[in-house]
C-alpha cells in the first residue's frame, strides 16, 4: 500500500476514535434528568438575571428555585401570539390533577420594558393564572435575562404611526426545580401536549 494513503488511513482512524471518545464521554452528560430535577450538562438556555415582578419586588434566578417552572418572554401589546401562548399555559397547568398544579409555576417576562411598568402588567397578568408571575425591569435587565434565554428580540416601527411592535422569538421554556432547562415548545404547543408533559414529570 502507497506510504501516503496508510498515513492518511492512520490519522483518519485516529480522528474517528477520537469523536467516538468525545461522544461517548459528553453526550449522555447533556441529557436531561427524565424526572427534571437534576441535568448533568449545562444547557445553552437560562442563566441569571435581576428583574422586578408585577407587585413592584426586586427578583432574580432564584424565583424558579423548588418548582417547574414555565418561562415565556412576549409582551403585552403583542397581538396573538403571546396572549395565546399564555392562555395554553394557564389551561395547560389547570388540567393538571389535584394540587399538582401547585408544583407549576408560570412565569412571563416583558421584552417591551418602556411600555411594560410593573402596573402594566400585573393587570395583564391577571387575566390569565392566578399565580402567573409577570417580570420586567430596566432596558438592560430585560436584554440580559432575553440573552440567557436565547429569546431573540426587536422594536420595530409600525408604518404609518409613531407606535411600535417587538417581533420575538416565541419559544415557551420549561425549567426544573433547580431552575435548569428542560424543554421548550413552539407557539402551535396545545394545552394537552403541554399538560401531558408536565404530567411526566410531576
Amino acid at each position: 500500500m502507497d506510504t501516503g494513503i496508510a498515513k492518511r488511513l492512520v490519522i483518519g482512524g485516529i480522528l474517528i476514535a477520537g469523536t467516538l471518545l468525545i461522544l461517548a464521554l459528553y453526550l449522555p452528560n447533556l441529557r436531561p434528568d427524565p424526572n427534571g430535577t437534576e441535568v448533568g450538562g449545562t444547557a445553552a438556555i437560562g442563566g441569571p438575571f435581576t428583574l422586578t415582578d408585577h407587585t413592584g419586588t426586586d427578583v432574580n434566578e432564584q424565583i424558579l428555585l423548588g418548582h417547574y417552572s414555565l418561562v415565556y418572554f412576549g409582551f403585552t401589546f403583542c397581538p396573538d401570539i403571546c396572549p395565546m401562548t399564555l392562555q395554553t399555559v394557564s389551561d395547560a397547568v389547570e388540567l393538571l390533577p389535584g394540587q399538582k398544579s401547585e408544583l407549576v409555576q408560570p412565569i412571563f417576562i416583558s421584552l417591551d420594558p418602556e411600555r411594560d411598568t410593573t402596573s402594566v402588567m400585573a393587570d395583564y397578568v391577571g387575566h390569565f393564572h392566578s399565580r402567573m408571575i409577570g417580570l420586567t425591569g430596566t432596558a438592560d435587565q430585560v436584554r440580559q435575562a432575553a440573552e440567557a434565554y436565547r429569546v431573540f428580540a426587536q422594536k420595530r416601527p409600525l408604518e404609518e404611526s409613531d407606535d411600535y411592535t417587538v417581533d420575538h422569538s416565541g419559544f415557551l421554556y420549561l425549567m426544573n426545580r433547580s431552575g435548569r432547562y428542560i424543554d421548550h415548545f413552539g407557539k402551535d404547543v396545545t394545552m394537552e401536549e403541554l399538560s401531558a408533559r408536565l404530567r411526566e414529570l410531576l
